[in-house]
């Protein structure tokens, strides 16, 4: 299966992002210490940027890690193009993933905005929702199933550019099936290895599940930056990661 978006020699630990879902930047860099050698890409989000901003963004890059935002930027048309055409230059073209949420409008007026890079992820449905809240209406969902709601915005993404998408549970499987037509990146949040709490995450695969299924990448929080020995944990993951590639 090739796919133009992924970098030439990638490795079953290169498709490992870990969360840094921390307060501080001191807490982000001891793991990142821990997990040095083996993992190289990472996810930072709301919770770390407010506190910490472009200056920890700016550290990561200079470490020579791999960096994905996940700020699901969702707005007006006007108001998405403008706040991708305001990330300080020292960024543009460094990042390697950044989230948005909305529809092809939304992809259109970010793509005017950035350049080659980040890569655009649409995120389809959070992996902390299921049937059962499709079933209360959420989200326009009008009771519709969290893969069908998956695809409709799939759809619509890939039509308008996206280069990629956020996608958990069954949809992985069911958007590399109905949309081979594309190109395009599936990352997969709430992975959790056999065994392991599934937390908030209501719809979740194992690392070897999320792979043989399609997906490119994994995001993993807390299986790795909770564990007792956390560079174990990554590397427990990246080993189902490579088994499960010649299933695809």
């Amino acid at each position: 299966m090739t796919n133009k978006y992924l970098p030439d020699g990638l490795t079953p630990a290169g498709r490992l992002i870990v969360a840094l879902d921390f307060n501080t930047a001191e807490e982000a860099n001891e793991l990142i210490e821990k997990l040095s050698g083996v993992v190289n890409f990472y996810k930072v989000g709301w919770q770390l940027f407010l506190g910490e901003g472009w200056p920890f963004v700016k550290s990561l890059l200079e470490k020579g890690k791999k960096v994905f935002l996940d700020l699901k930027i969702n707005d007006i048309e006007q108001t998405v193009q403008a706040a991708l055409a305001n990330i300080p230059n020292d960024f543009a073209g460094k990042l390697e993933l950044l989230t948005i949420h909305g529809n092809a409008a939304t992809v259109r007026a970010a793509k005017k905005s950035r350049k080659d890079k980040p890569y655009l992820l649409m995120l389809t449905v959070l992996s902390s929702l299921d049937d059962s809240d499709m079933k209360d209406g959420y989200s326009a969902g009008n009771g519709i199933d969290t893969t069908t709601l998956a695809k409709r915005r799939a759809q619509d993404a890939l039509a308008a550019g996206c280069e990629g998408l956020i996608a958990s549970g069954a949809a992985v499987k069911a958007l590399r099936e109905d949309f081979r037509e594309h190109e395009f990146l599936i990352v997969t949040p709430g992975v959790r290895p056999r065994g392991a709490e599934h937390d908030d995450h209501k719809r979740t695969l194992t690392p070897y599940e999320a792979v043989a299924h399609g997906s490119d990448y994994l995001v993993v929080g807390r299986p790795v930056t909770r564990a007792a020995e956390p560079l174990a944990a990554a590397k427990a993951i990246i080993d189902e990661i490579e088994a499960a590639l010649p299933a695809r």
